[in-house]
């Protein structure tokens, strides 16, 4: 069972490679370019998006497209690499001549590969990063965010471990790059607004495994609570070595984690371990947004779950033809920008992103879950003691 998993991921990729271009035979298109991580510690995060967007594509283009458009994914492989996250976006621009670039995951791709699009002039949407630099919406004129920011969910988790709980001793166990220190910096500033500080500031480096020292140093410092700015490889191996040494605070993590991937990882070491999400429970069918994306889902891969980082991918891929709409069918990226900014409220059927012409970011909204004794998520309002 163990090495299923492994080959599932890359299962999915040979598939996926061939839906974007069968939709698209017919009539015009237009080609929206990701640059994600589909190899790596990383790729459960960027075949999740590919796979919400790809299900998106095929519900909007099986009842029409967009004003006589067909949309059409290329997805490229960057291994959650900055340096093949430049070669991508490149590629993507000058030889795919991609319309937008959309659903890119990670903070140091996308710090490496923004400034390559933004001289292009090419939008870039929906990248599955909270990151700040990405909310700049004066810098950066051509990005659109969907979720709420790292910021948003740092205070969300030192609320509650303060409010529900009354944790003093809290940690951080980040990722040595601009991601881990984007969530490190949120964090601090959540616990400074409480006359708190961090007891330990630990961390590990990106697409590595190599733990156990981090491990032991917030052992050393007795915290109460360990935040997790990682991915969800380092962060099992992490929280199940902590388990062995009987060390088990709260653990919470960031919704980049991977949700999905982490729970399956940590098997029965992962109860009670919290994740922020920032799009709606998966399962959660009485949301319409939600049905509606399981439908899709089930379109393009009836065996695949459904999960929280498809559902991101599947949102993303709502928004881009939510704008091209709104361009009233004379579409060009100006256009399409615009019409975001001057869209006010847009309500996918239980999901609001409101945009503004000085605010890029769709949604504010930071949801708690709790992995439960089965391995399955569960959404809840506040921590509970252990």
């Amino acid at each position: 069972m163990k090495q299923l998993t492994v080959v599932l991921p890359l299962v999915f990729i040979l598939i996926l490679q061939f839906v974007p271009n069968v939709l698209a035979e017919s009539g015009k298109t237009l080609v929206f370019g990701q640059s994600a991580a589909l190899s790596g510690p990383a790729q459960e995060l960027g075949v999740g998006m590919r796979l919400g967007l790809v299900a998106a594509f095929n519900e909007i283009n099986g009842a029409g497209g967009v004003h006589g458009y067909q949309l059409e994914l290329e997805s490229l492989d960057d291994s959650y690499e900055p340096e093949a996250a430049v070669i991508n976006t490149r590629k993507l621009i000058d030889e795919h001549k991609v319309f937008a670039l959309i659903g890119a995951v990670g903070t140091p791709t996308s710090m490496a590969a923004l400034p390559i699009a933004t001289e292009a002039g090419i939008p870039y949407i929906a990248p599955f990063t909270g990151a700040e630099f990405l909310r700049n919406a004066e810098l950066y004129p051509n990005v659109v965010n969907v979720r709420a920011s790292y910021f948003q969910e740092t205070e969300e988790m030192v609320a509650r471990l303060s409010e529900d709980l009354g944790v003093e001793l809290i940690s951080i166990f980040y990722q040595d790059d601009s991601f881990g220190r984007s969530g490190l910096a949120g964090l601090r500033q959540a616990v400074e607004r409480r006359g708190m500080s961090l007891v330990e500031e630990v961390y590990y480096r990106r697409n590595t495994e190599a733990v156990k020292i981090a491990l032991l140093d917030l052992r050393r410092a007795h915290a109460e609570a360990v935040i997790i700015v990682g991915a969800y490889k380092p962060a099992a191996t992490m929280i199940r070595w902590a388990r062995r040494l009987n060390f088990n605070p709260y653990f919470i993590n960031i919704s980049f984690i991977g949700s999905t991937a982490l729970a399956r990882e940590l098997g029965s070491d992962g109860t009670g371990v919290y994740v922020t999400q920032v799009v709606p429970l998966p399962q959660d069918t009485h949301l319409q947004i939600v049905a509606q994306y399981q439908r899709a889902l089930h379109e393009v891969s009836p065996d695949n779950e459904p999960s929280f980082v498809s559902l991101e991918g599947y949102l993303a891929g709502r928004l881009a033809a939510e704008g091209l709409r709104l361009t009233g069918g004379n579409i060009n990226r100006d256009r399409f920008l615009e019409a975001l900014k001057q869209a006010g409220t847009i309500d996918f059927g239980g999901f609001r992103l409101s945009y503004g012409v000085d605010d890029n970011q769709g949604s504010d909204q930071v949801y708690l879950t709790r992995i439960d004794d089965r391995g399955h998520f569960r959404s809840v309002s506040r921590m509970t003691p252990q």
